[in-house]
């Protein structure tokens, strides 16, 4: 059975788990089909786990299809940053001192934060503003992720960096043009075997 990408909860019965397209409404989110939340306390814990975006900066967070995101995390926005051109970084005239607040392009914007195609995400993985991470990559739980990560790295630690690569690099290079993430429901549902099957070498046949 394929599930519906239209429901908040995929399985009925585990209720900790969501697809998070459908429990989000700001336009500077945008999530694929697919991609999942678990969190055993509140789904929408989602939400409140984006912190410092706010719609005057007008970046994006950007998150692709098939992601696995674990509770805890953090992607910290760039409404997060002060000004750093200034002697001082204090925000005085968030603090009532009355001044007129820095202009954006005085302030270290880092862009929108994207990650890729079946992403997974560990406990408490904190992304900062204007990360890319790329797809088929692996955060581990903990991680502070200051840098971007390449397509199919395990990356983890503080700061996060590349651990090792999942694959070889032919291996990665069918993945990255085959895009499977991009198919139909019913061709990724007539291929689940080659995609969650250990055997890798089946993975040249899905290039034709």
């Amino acid at each position: 059975m394929i599930p519906n990408p239209k429901d908040i909860f995929p399985n009925k019965n585990i209720p900790s788990v969501c697809f998070v397209k459908n429990i989000i409404d700001n336009p500077n989110i945008i999530i694929g089909d697919y991609t999942y939340y678990s969190d055993d306390e509140d789904i929408y814990n989602f939400l409140k786990n984006i912190t410092h975006h706010y719609d005057f900066i007008g970046d994006k967070l950007i998150i692709g299809k098939f992601c696995a995101i674990a509770k805890g995390f953090e992607f910290i926005m760039n409404g997060a940053n002060h000004c750093m051109c200034s002697a001082s970084t204090y925000p005085f005239y968030i603090m009532g001192w009355g001044n007129t607040p820095p202009a954006l392009e005085d302030m270290p914007l880092k862009g929108d934060t994207v990650i890729g195609n079946d992403v997974w995400i560990g406990q408490n993985a904190v992304i900062m503003p204007g990360i890319n991470i790329g797809d088929g990559a692996i955060i581990g739980a903990n991680s502070v992720v200051a840098k971007d990560i390449p397509a199919y790295a395990v990356a983890a630690g503080n700061p996060c960096c590349v651990r090792k690569m999942r694959f070889p690099d032919e291996i990665i290079n069918i993945l990255l043009e085959v895009k499977w993430w991009d198919w139909s429901a019913d061709k990724i549902f007539e291929n689940l075997n080659i995609l969650s099957g250990s055997d890798l070498s089946k993975l040249k046949t899905l290039l034709k």
